[in-house]
Formats: C-alpha cells, sequence, structure tokens
C-alpha cells in the first residue's frame, strides 16, 4: 500500500461555504451592474449547480430561459459577453470574501496546519477561477497561505471541467505523484466523479446544496471535518472510531486500517 503523500482539495463547498452566499450573491450583483433583470434565486443556483464554471452556469441559464428575454443571446460574441459578466462577477466576489462574510468551513485549517506539519503535501484542485482561489486564501487564511500548496490547479487550466478527470490528472503530474499517493476532499458528485475518475481515494464533506446528491465510491461521507468541540456527522462509508478528522483518520482512510 502506497503512504498517503497528498491531500487534494477542492475549494467551493469544500474549503468554504462558498455557493449560495459568495458566488450567487456575486453574479446577482454583476448581473445587476449590466443592467440585467436576472435574478438567481437560492433554489435556481442549486440547479445550476448541476454543472461546474461559472461561464457554463450563464450559458446554461441563457439555454433555458426565452430568447425574448435574453437579447444577449443575439450578440454574434456571446463568449466574450459571458466572459465580461464572469470577470464582473470575480470582483463582486472578491469584495464579499474581503468583507470576512465567507468563512472556511470548521476543521479546514486546523487540517491544513496538522497536514502540513506532518510533510503531507498540498494541492487546490478546482474549476473555480485562480482569481477566486487567491482571494479565499488570502482573505481566509493569509496571503502566505498561497505558498502552502504546491500546485492551485484552477480555472480554464484543462479543457474539460469536472466531472471529467483531467484537473487531478493534471496536478498528479504537476506534483509527479500517483492516484495511490493521495487523498481528495471534495463536496458534489460532479467533484466526486473527477476525483475517482483520476483513481483518488476521496473523502467528502456535504453541504446544503449537496447533501443528496449521490456519492456512490466515496470512502468516507461527512457533513463537515468537524472540531474536538464540534464532532461530524458520518453519513456513509465504514463506520470510523472518530468524531473530527485529523491526519491519523486520514492516514486510516487512505490505507483502508478504519477501526
Amino acid at each position: 500500500m502506497s503512504e498517503l503523500k497528498a491531500l487534494l482539495f477542492d475549494v467551493d463547498g469544500t474549503l468554504a461555504d462558498t455557493e449560495r452566499d459568495g458566488h450567487r450573491v456575486a453574479f446577482n450583483q454583476a448581473f445587476a451592474e449590466a443592467g440585467l433583470d436576472w435574478h438567481w434565486s437560492v433554489e435556481k443556483y442549486g440547479d445550476l449547480l448541476k454543472v461546474t464554471g461559472g461561464k457554463e452556469r450563464m450559458k446554461l441559464y441563457l439555454s433555458e430561459i426565452p430568447k425574448a428575454e435574453h437579447p444577449a443571446a443575439a450578440k454574434t460574441d456571446l463568449d466574450g459577453f459571458v466572459a465580461g459578466l464572469h470577470q464582473a462577477k470575480t470582483r463582486h466576489y472578491t469584495q464579499l470574501l474581503a468583507s470576512g462574510k465567507i468563512p472556511l468551513r470548521p476543521g479546514v485549517l486546523r487540517l491544513l496546519k496538522e497536514a502540513r506539519s506532518a510533510g503531507i503535501k498540498l494541492a487546490i484542485v478546482t474549476t473555480t477561477t485562480p482569481e477566486n482561489v487567491t482571494a479565499l486564501l488570502s482573505y481566509s487564511l493569509s496571503p502566505e497561505s498561497l505558498d502552502w500548496f504546491e500546485v492551485i490547479a484552477a480555472g480554464d487550466i484543462v479543457p474539460a471541467k469536472k466531472p471529467a478527470p483531467d484537473i487531478y490528472t493534471y496536478t498528479l503530474e504537476k506534483m509527479g505523484l500517483s492516484a495511490a499517493d493521495c487523498l481528495a476532499l471534495e463536496d458534489s458528485d460532479n467533484g466526486l466523479r473527477s476525483s475517482l475518475g483520476a483513481g483518488i481515494k476521496t473523502l467528502v464533506t456535504v453541504n446544503d446544496y449537496t447533501q443528496n446528491h449521490d456519492f456512490s465510491g466515496a470512502t468516507l461521507v461527512l457533513d463537515q471535518l468537524g472540531e474536538a468541540d464540534q464532532p461530524f456527522k458520518q453519513i456513509a462509508g465504514k463506520p470510523v472510531d472518530a468524531t473530527f478528522v485529523d491526519m491519523n483518520l486520514l492516514q486510516s482512510l487512505h490505507s483502508n486500517q478504519i477501526s
């Protein structure tokens, strides 16, 4: 059995609950700023999350509403229009992060520090834009935390986004590691399909948007990483004798030595 050498973290929904009160809000602010009468409700945004990538979600939305309601669809440069909206959305999202309104999920900071102390490599593996990753890490941790991660694989760095395994395969190649050396941390079915497609064992922490997803194949599914005074709830996987995720538990998951 290969030794656990690296933890590969998804971002949105995994490191922080960024979707409902972060990205969704920023999208709506960008739409209003552009003079569009679009508004994504909590429920609508949850539906759009079936695809990964903000630009992809806007294109899906455009495909679902009557053309008379979105004259933008008639633009000759639809890609450019969507890209411009996405840039504005990223600016608003960064402002939300700077205001401290999007904290890390329970247990994330502790686990990152434990992994670093244990000599475990860290990487970010996400479909969100690099600017979003930089902003989240800088404001929720510190600007220096960017150096904690050997690889930050984000955005359009590969042509096929999750659930394709490309972003994980890219990360493994950049780190010079095999799938057996790593453990992934995800929050959604698309993320899980991506990591499993690359052959990587995966721990899932669900959120409000993903709690009903199909997580077949996950090594362990929890409601959160937990803290000593804030125990996690196990949803699926072999029963574990723990109340919060630490390096001992991750080593056991990786080696299949669950007790």
